[in-house]
Parts: structure tokens; C-alpha cells; sequence
């Protein structure tokens, strides 16, 4: 073994407990960076390969009633590979363990059930088998919540009629992956499920023999999709289009896609920090090492060798903690990969999750770390490298030492002299002082940032369901109606105030721009659908005109007063320009709302509604949900308890379970920091501290003197990351915020006093450690004088 070699293994052992611990803290970024990144590729590839191998749909449309000529007409379309017609229509279910009726989707299976596109998964069971009986598939995470097996009935209401199907086996579909229900945006197990039936018994109970409502188009490689939407809406207007559209705007795929965009996000920002902290942590042990060997660097060049071996060696010793924080780094970002499956677990249905850690993904990690600390520790190798033998035999010029601030401004009789030195000494090196308080600040950051995502959704829970949405129940039309299907739901029992709605599928466009979207028709803004922008502020609906969420605006750079083209997408699918009376900055991503009354005069309708907003008394609630189970007009009904106890039990849980990964990264950063800027500044002072003990100071003394130093630093740094972890939080809120819904940007003072009580108690420890140390000092081995 070279004595190179024996020398950077001294030093890694004389060092072992600091470079321990900047080892675990870049172990944490690489860790970040494995999980997030291979938790992506795993999502991405599981989707991509459930999509190819069950032939997703690349082109969707739906319609009120065609014929089935109709579907040869747009398989002749140029682009379009292949076309499937079905018939999909929305029920009402009776499960006898829920209190509120339940919803559902009952989809048609193509002649051959195992072809076709979007193909189906069986789970268990069996494909229907027809011969006149309602036999179905069911949604897997219905059958679960329900307890559903193969020869288990469940009672619907169809087309008016309330028949029992007959559930043969579970399935799952690459069109629902993440199953909600219609206009929600979190999964509801218990309360939506999708059933798939053979297609003369979907004809039969549904009367649309020779027809369909829906259609489901793979297009050729390479072709047009936008051209092929265009002509599909040209063949379906006739029959009720409601506008066909691509992959993309697909509500299943558009919230998985969504989560991927939020974990690319997490695999920049999180290891970053990290690994900026290590860096730095490295820059500090490694300049100290430089200088305290200076006489060693004298000794190996005087001695032959070159100023790129001694380079290489000290790189060496970083290049060996990187890999070792590679290793550890990789093997828990696997660990923490595999166990935060069952996140998406929660909200995704795939056939299976393989958790997929590729090559590339560990080879990325150790090349990250790798270079992370090659950056950090640039500087203090070139200066190793520059240092002429000569110079270096010499001893390094004392610090200068000047008076403080508080002795400049005369202030030094008030102030005890243990403070003094503290300052002082806090006082001679800026930067390192600086550069220390950063670190830990930087760890009260991470907290804020784990933090921030629980608050924001509270405060969402809180501001959506309770100050918007002040209505109880949601009552959802099979199609839309005029006022007398109101005025039975007004005369139901429990019923307390009833307001009428209408959601318009449109497609807006303004010069070259348009957004396929809804416009919400409300007969009042400050009714049981308030309408309020992220601020609270109320915004009055308009009588005349339509207004925009300022997301949807600024889409198609319109503002008020500004003029759109309106593309109805159902009924006669009228076009129409209506007038921007404002924008509202709500948390709902793409919305638009219109007053009722003037939508249905520019759809040449009148009194037309699709649903009904209900205040009702909990008293009759069990009176009311029999009724609206066995209203033939209603097809789905929310109640807004069930959907926020739903809410509540699956992203809190979830959101909790990323604080505690982030609350052990911080303590581990702050633990970092805190106990290397210690032990360097030990080392730096051990000489002064064993002469403060000679000349008489007491252990305690020396050690309120020492620790005090890092209690100020600490100190600087609670404030300093708050106001960063403040920042850190609104860039993740502007890379995670989605079309569908807007996620606010809340921080709750509980966050912060967390944030800052972690810190000092992860500072308090490494304090503890650091003061053992001081009370074990040499006092003979420290004053011994340098020959």
C-alpha cells in the first residue's frame, strides 16, 4: 500500500464521525433522488405498458344517440387505425351498507370481450357471458369496498327500472386507472364504481339497439390527431356531440399525468438541497484538513511528489465518502421507492406496480453525489495543490483579531466576557459563519417545505367544501332537463333550499387559442355555490357575459372586456360570442361560470338544468337518499360529508407519511451542520479552550463559550430558513400546480414553531456530543508548542 494510501485511510478514521456524518446527509439527497426517480420511471413505465398492452383509446367522443353506420363513417377517416362503438350510461345504485345512494358507470363490452380496444384486466371471475342475464364486471376498488364477489347482486337503477346485475368477476381498465366520480377529483371507493356489461344487454335495458352514445378511436402512428378530432366532431354534431378530444384531456389519464409532472418536480428540488449541503459540509472538513496538514503538504512535495498527486489524493477521500453516501443513498432511496408504492396504490388502478429500479437510475445517484462534492470541495483542493513547498513549512499568520462591534460602539461593560468571545470569534471569519448558519437554515427549510403541502390541502378541504361549496348534497341528471324534474326534487322530504345548475362541455377560443372546458351555469354567485377567489373575496355572477378563472384567461390571453367564441358541445351545439365580464383567481384551474338563465337564451333553450344543489335537514337525510335512489331522472348523487371524510382518509394519511420522511431528513441536515461546524471549531480552538481551563476557567465556562457559538449560529439560521423554507414552498407550489385544480400556497405558524423546535432539538444533541468532547480534552497534548 502506497503511503498515500495509509495516510488517507488515517485521516478517514481520525475524521470518522464528521465525514459520518456529511456522508449521511448527501446519503439523504442521493436517497431523495433514487425514490423520486425511480418512482417515476416506475409509474411511467407501468402506465405506458398497461396503456400499450390493453389498447388505450387515443381518441374519445360521446354523443346523445347514433346509428351504427355512423361508426363505419369515421373508421373511413384518414389517421384512424381502429374504432369501437359502445353505449355508456350512468346509474344509481342501492348498496345495502351506505346510507346515501350510490353511482355508477355501466359500460357495453364489444362482441369478443378479450379484443377490442381498451381492454379489460380480470382480476377474478369471468367475462359475461350474455344470454339475456345483466351479468357484469365490476370496478375492482367497488368490489372492495363493498365486499363484492363473483355471484353477488347489486341493485341499479336502469334507464328508469331498478334490476339487480348479477356480478360474475372484478376488472380493471386502462380508462379508469385513477376511477372518480363525475366532477370530482379524488377517488371514492365506496360511493362511484364502473360495471361492464355484454352490449345486447347494455341495447336491451338502455333501448339502443343499432346504436351508441360513445366512442373510442386508436389512431395510426404518426397521424393527425388534431385533424381526426376535427372530423370526428363534424360526423357526431348531428347526433349530440358533446366534442371529441385526445388522450391528454381524459380525465383518468390527465390526473396520473399530473402526478408524474409533481414527482419530476420532487426529483429537482429535494436532493438539490441536500446535496448542496453536503457539498458545503465537505468545503469545510476539507479546507480544515488542508490547513491543519500544511506542514504534510510541504513534507510529500519536498519529498517528490507532484502537486496532481497530492490533488488526487484529497480528492480521493472525497470520492470515497460519495461513494459510500452512493451506496447507503441508493439502498434507502430503493427502500423508501418500494414502500411509497402503496401511495399510488391508494388512488391508481393498474393490473400491478412493479417497482422498477433500472441501473440508470443508481449509476445517476452515484454520479450526482460524485460530482456534488467534487464541486463543493473544488476550491479547497486547488488550493492544496497551489501551496509552494516553502510557504507551507511555515506556520499559518495568527487571525486578526480587531475590536467587535459591541466594543467599537463602546457596549463591551455590559456584556459578559464569555459573550464577548463568542462574538468575536463569530466576528473574525464571516464567510464560515455565514455558510454554517445557511446549512441549518436549510434544514428548517426542508421542514416548511414537508409541511407546507399538508396545510395547503387543510386549508383547501376547508375553503372548498365549506366556504364555496355550502350546499349538502349534489343531485346529478342522467341528461339535461327542464323545471319540472326541480320542482319533484324541491318537494322531496329534508329538502331545505334547492338551487339548479348547468354544466356546459364548450370549447372556448379566442384568436388562435382554445380550451376544451365547462362553463358552470349558477342562478346566483353568493347562493349554496359561492363564488370566491383565493383570497375569500365573493364575486358577483354575471347577468350578461361569462366569467373566466384567471388561469383559463391567461390560456387564451383574454381579459375582462374581451370578446370569446363560445362552441357548445351539447344539445344543438349552438356557436355564440360571449363577452368576459371578469376573471376570478379560484383555486379550480379551468373554470368559467355563466348565469343560467342568460346560457340557456344563447342555447335557444329555456329552463334547461343538469343538476341540483341541495341544503337539507339531517334529520330526513335517510328519507331523501331512498327518494333520490328511486328517482329515474338522477343518475348520481354527492354528498358532501361523504366526499371529504373520503378526502380525508386517503391524502392525509398519504401527506403525513412524506412530513415524517421530511421531519428525518431535517434532523439528520440539522444534526449535519450543527455538529460539523462544532467539531471543526473544536479542533481550531482546542488550544485556546485548554488554555481558558489552565488559567482557570471551569469546564462549564469553556463550554458555555464553545456551545455558545453554535447556539448563535442556530439561532441566526431558525429565522433564515423560515423565511427560505417560505420561498422553497411557493416555487413547489408554481411546479406542482395543475390544470384541474390549483393547489394554495398556505403555511400554518404550527409549521413553522415544528420546523424550528426540530432544528434546535437536532442542534441540542449534536451539542451534547460535541460537550463530551470538551470536558475529555488533553490539556497537557493541546499546549505542547510546535517545535
Amino acid at each position: 500500500m502506497r503511503a498515500l494510501h495509509r495516510k488517507l485511510f488515517r485521516d478517514l478514521i481520525k475524521l470518522r464521525s464528521q465525514t459520518a456524518a456529511i456522508a449521511l446527509v448527501m446519503a439523504c439527497g442521493v436517497a431523495t433522488f433514487v425514490m423520486s426517480l425511480s418512482m417515476l420511471d416506475s409509474l411511467q413505465g407501468t402506465m405506458d405498458r398497461y396503456y400499450e398492452e390493453h389498447r388505450f383509446a387515443n381518441v374519445f367522443a360521446s354523443m346523445k344517440r347514433a346509428p351504427l353506420s355512423l361508426a363505419e363513417r369515421v373508421r373511413e377517416i384518414p389517421g384512424v387505425g381502429e374504432v369501437e362503438s359502445r353505449v355508456v350510461e350512468a346509474v344509481t345504485l342501492d348498496m345495502p351498507l351506505m346510507e346515501e345512494p350510490a353511482s355508477g358507470s355501466v359500460v357495453s363490452l364489444p362482441s369478443d370481450s378479450r379484443e377490442g380496444i381498451n381492454r379489460l384486466y380480470v382480476r377474478s371471475g369471468r367475462f359475461p357471458e350474455g344470454r339475456g342475464s345483466l351479468e357484469v364486471l365490476v370496478s375492482q376498488r367497488f368490489a372492495e369496498a363493498h365486499g363484492l364477489a363473483p355471484g353477488d347482486g347489486v341493485n341499479a337503477v336502469l334507464n328508469g327500472r331498478l334490476e339487480t346485475l348479477r356480478v360474475v368477476g372484478v376488472a380493471l381498465s386502462p380508462e379508469y386507472v385513477w376511477l372518480i366520480p363525475p366532477g370530482g377529483i379524488l377517488p371514492e371507493n365506496k360511493r362511484y364504481g364502473v360495471f361492464w356489461m355484454g352490449r345486447e344487454e347494455m341495447d336491451a335495458a338502455f333501448d339502443m339497439k343499432g346504436a351508441f352514445n360513445d366512442l373510442a378511436i386508436r389512431v395510426m402512428p404518426g397521424a393527425d390527431e388534431a385533424e381526426i378530432i376535427e372530423r370526428v366532431d363534424e360526423l357526431t354534431a348531428q347526433y349530440g356531440g358533446l366534442g371529441a378530444y385526445e388522450r391528454e384531456d381524459q380525465i383518468s389519464h390527465k390526473f396520473v399525468a399530473n402526478e408524474l409532472e409533481e414527482l419530476r418536480a420532487m426529483t429537482l428540488i429535494v436532493p438539490a438541497i441536500f446535496l448542496g449541503v453536503a457539498a458545503f459540509l465537505l468545503n469545510i472538513v476539507l479546507s480544515r484538513m488542508i490547513s491543519a496538514q500544511r506542514e504534510q503538504i510541504a513534507a510529500l512535495k519536498a519529498l517528490g511528489y507532484s502537486s496532481g498527486e497530492i490533488g488526487r489524493h484529497y480528492l480521493s477521500f472525497v470520492l470515497l465518502i460519495a461513494c459510500v453516501s452512493g451506496v447507503v443513498g441508493a439502498a434507502g432511496g430503493a427502500w423508501m421507492g418500494r414502500g411509497l408504492t402503496r401511495i399510488y396504490v391508494d388512488f391508481m388502478d393498474f393490473p400491478s406496480f412493479e417497482y422498477d429500479l433500472h441501473p440508470r437510475v443508481l449509476l445517476l445517484g452515484f454520479v450526482v453525489s460524485a460530482v456534488a462534492a467534487m464541486i463543493g470541495v473544488a476550491s479547497a483542493l486547488r488550493a492544496a495543490m497551489r501551496l509552494p513547498p516553502a510557504e507551507a513549512m511555515k506556520q499559518q499568520a495568527p487571525q486578526n483579531y480587531r475590536p467587535t462591534v459591541l466594543e467599537r460602539a463602546g457596549l463591551q461593560r455590559f456584556v459578559p466576557l464569555s459573550a464577548r468571545m463568542i462574538i468575536r470569534h463569530i466576528e473574525r471569519r464571516p464567510l464560515k459563519t455565514a455558510l454554517s448558519v445557511l446549512g441549518i437554515a436549510l434544514a428548517c427549510a426542508i421542514l416548511v417545505v414537508g409541511g407546507y403541502s399538508e396545510d395547503s390541502v387543510d386549508y383547501l378541504l376547508d375553503f372548498q367544501f365549506q366556504r364555496v361549496q355550502r350546499y349538502d348534497v349534489e343531485v346529478v341528471f342522467g341528461a339535461t332537463t327542464d323545471d319540472r324534474a326541480l320542482s319533484s326534487i324541491r318537494a322531496l322530504p329534508g329538502v331545505l333550499d334547492a338551487e339548479p345548475y348547468r354544466a356546459l362541455p364548450v370549447r372556448l377560443r379566442s384568436d388562435h387559442w382554445q380550451r376544451r372546458t365547462g362553463i358552470l351555469g349558477l342562478t346566483s354567485g353568493d347562493g349554496l355555490y359561492k363564488l370566491l377567489d383565493m383570497n375569500g373575496t365573493p364575486h358577483a355572477l354575471p347577468e350578461h357575459g361569462v366569467l373566466l378563472a384567471t388561469t383559463l384567461g391567461q390560456w387564451l390571453g383574454v381579459g375582462p372586456g374581451d370578446l370569446v367564441t363560445v362552441e357548445a358541445l351539447e344539445g344543438r351545439r349552438p356557436e355564440f360570442t360571449a363577452e368576459v365580464a371578469g376573471l376570478i383567481d379560484d383555486f379550480s384551474g379551468l373554470a368559467a361560470y355563466m348565469n343560467v338563465d342568460e346560457m340557456n337564451r344563447l342555447m335557444h333553450e329555456q329552463g334547461t338544468v343538469g343538476g341540483v344543489y341541495l341544503s337539507t335537514d339531517p334529520q330526513d337525510s335517510q328519507s331523501l337518499y331512498q327518494d333520490l335512489r328511486e328517482a329515474p331522472q338522477v343518475a348520481g348523487v354527492n354528498v358532501k360529508a361523504s366526499t371529504i371524510k373520503s378526502f380525508r382518509e386517503t391524502v392525509s394519511k398519504n401527506l403525513g407519511i412524506m412530513r415524517s420522511f421530511m421531519v428525518g431528513f431535517s434532523v439528520i441536515i440539522a444534526f449535519g451542520v450543527v455538529y460539523n461546524s462544532a467539531r471543526i471549531s473544536l479542533s481550531e480552538r482546542s488550544r485556546d479552550l485548554a488554555t481558558l481551563r489552565v488559567i482557570g476557567f471551569t469546564r462549564r465556562e469553556v463550554a458555555i463559550i464553545q456551545l455558545g457559538e453554535l447556539a448563535t449560529i442556530t439561532a441566526l439560521a431558525i429565522p433564515v430558513g423560515l423565511v427560505l423554507g417560505y420561498f422553497l414552498s411557493w416555487l413547489t407550489s408554481q411546479a406542482t400546480n395543475a390544470e384541474l385544480i390549483r393547489i394554495p400556497f398556505i403555511i400554518h405558524p404550527s409549521t413553522f414553531a415544528l420546523a424550528a423546535s426540530v432544528v434546535v432539538g437536532a442542534s441540542l444533541v449534536s451539542g451534547l456530543i460535541v460537550r463530551t468532547r470538551i470536558d475529555k480534552l488533553d490539556l497537557i497534548s493541546v499546549l505542547k508548542s510546535r517545535e
